[in-house]
């Protein structure tokens, strides 16, 4: 199994979560989160005065997809132009050799995508 980690400008979250509960994704859990970098952030101007924000607002999708399913998903993101400006996004993909099923003491080995949301043991 596969845990993809996907961040992305807030206005593209409705097509990636679609395109990825597709692909066998069926818990898809959604952070916010803030990046900083070399970008400079965003100017906004508040009663006349310019501020420079240098956190920009994006969003973090985690979820679990099989082994096979995982190059299709990067595909489709890639469909999707995902990273549209260059800085706005990203994709992170890490295995995972066990998952515990909540209220289960017993591991669960890799296998197809689980039917129930799950915590990964470290």
């Amino acid at each position: 199994m596969k845990r993809v980690e996907v961040i992305l400008s807030p206005h593209q979250l409705d097509d990636i979560v679609e395109a990825v509960s597709v692909h066998g994704a069926r818990h898809v859990l959604v952070s916010e989160v803030k990046r900083f970098g070399p970008s400079g952030g965003m100017r906004e101007v508040y009663r006349g005065t310019t501020y420079v924000v240098d956190f920009v607002p994006m969003v973090k999708l985690e979820f679990v997809v099989a082994d096979d399913v995982a190059k299709d998903v990067v595909d489709e993101l890639r469909m999707l132009d995902l990273e549209g400006r260059g800085d706005d996004g990203g994709v992170l993909i890490a295995g995972i050799d066990e998952g515990v099923l909540p209220g289960s003491a017993r591991p669960r080995a890799a296998g197809p995508p689980l039917r129930r949301t799950f915590r990964v043991s470290s």
